[in-house]
């Protein structure tokens, strides 16, 4: 049996699902092959926090493309999201960490974004449950928080409505040179192929330079206005971007459900989805340093899950350059849910011809192929 397409995506996590709305919307004819449930995987792991990030000019400018299209697209949300712009308050410990916060407001003021510097009163008054003192923070207004899972199935609804088709449970035996293989034998034909697969986009792509970073989350019983923003220690960047080494970071969401979500860890070469004990109790105490408090509340959940890393902590959103029909919508790491949106603008205006709304260069696949050829 065979089927033709314009777009077969791979993968119904929340990167794979914005494509395919977005591909669909655009009068692409698109199917979307999902194995398991949608929105599982790393979307079901993440925390969902729509954040604009700036370790790099690239990481800059996607997140703050994309989430000026989630602001964009929240009216049209439905309730299940649970889409809140809570904002972000990026946690200053010691001065040195507030000269931090002083050069993150200017570079997030070059791109537009407002910010608010809180000394030590105002960040104690803004988070009353955080250790006294600290130095201050940066709090960032348009940040926001969203419940992944229902965030992809809204997507995938969407898509569905312009027209996609869904193969639900099935699992992809190859896919390349225009043509998808399904496990049922189903054989589908398409003009691009896209890999949006996360940590397992290397089954289908072994060579591409994506590692499994593996992540634990803890989620509380209800405990209404503990929490009132996304907390952030100021040291995540350089902890979450460590290349070499495991890390815990603080990191605190509040819920409209009144749960608190307590992240954040990450590992490499941590197989198998066990909870590891030791790594949760790291990442708890480094949550109690900033907020002494949250050892007290009762949790209700641990998980973990796996979160696509590349070597250069970017995306990789474009044309494999060894296969004219096979995209590339992979390697978000812990930022998918962020970059969905604006993985799927860029992917789609790069398949009909249209100029992109922000540089797709950065996030090429072929930065990889053409720097292992002139190693």
């Amino acid at each position: 049996m065979s089927d033709e397409w314009d777009v077969v995506i791979a993968g119904a996590g929340i990167v794979g699902s914005a494509c395919a709305k977005e591909c669909a919307a655009r009068g692409l004819r698109t199917a979307i092959v999902e194995p398991g449930e949608i929105g599982g995987g790393a979307t079901a792991a993440g925390m969902g926090h729509i954040v604009v990030m700036s370790d790099s000019p690239g990481q800059l400018a996607l997140t703050s493309y994309s989430q000026r299209l989630w602001q964009e697209l929240s009216d049209s949300l439905p309730h299940s999201v649970e889409y809140e712009r809570c904002g972000t308050i990026w946690v200053a410990s010691d001065d040195d960490e507030m000269e931090e916060v002083h050069r993150k407001r200017a570079l997030y003021a070059s791109v537009g974004i407002a910010t608010e510097v809180l000394d030590s009163c105002a960040l104690a008054e803004a988070e009353p449950h955080l250790r006294k003192p600290l130095a201050g923070g940066l709090l960032v207004p348009s940040d926001a928080v969203l419940y992944p899972p229902c965030a992809a199935q809204y997507l995938v609804e969407e898509a569905l409505r312009s027209g996609a088709r869904l193969y639900a449970r099935r699992k992809l035996k190859s896919a390349g040179a225009g043509i998808v293989r399904l496990d049922d034998g189903t054989e589908l034909r398409a003009s691009h192929i896209v890999n949006a697969a996360g940590a397992d986009a290397t089954g289908l792509l072994p060579q591409l330079p994506i590692r499994e970073r593996k992540g634990h989350l803890v989620i509380t019983d209800r405990y209404p206005g503990f929490v009132h923003h996304q907390l952030v220690e100021l040291g995540y960047s350089k902890s979450a971007h460590s290349i070499t080494t495991d890390s815990v970071a603080f990191n605190i969401q509040p819920r409209k459900t009144g749960q608190i979500l307590i992240g954040s860890s990450r590992q490499y070469n941590a197989g198998g989805t066990a909870v590891d004990y030791q790594m949760v109790s790291a990442m708890i105490e480094r949550a109690r340093y900033f907020m002494p408090g949250i050892g007290a509340l009762s949790s209700i959940r641990i998980w973990t899950g796996f979160r696509a890393a590349t070597p250069d902590n970017l995306p990789l959103i474009g044309p494999w350059p060894e296969d004219k029909t096979l995209f590339l919508a992979a390697g978000h790491e812990g930022l998918g849910i962020t970059t969905s949106l604006g993985t799927a603008q860029l992917l789609a205006d790069h398949l009909v011809g249209n100029p992109t709304r922000i540089p797709i260069e950065p996030y090429l696949p072929e930065r990889f192929v053409r720097n292992a050829t002139h190693a």
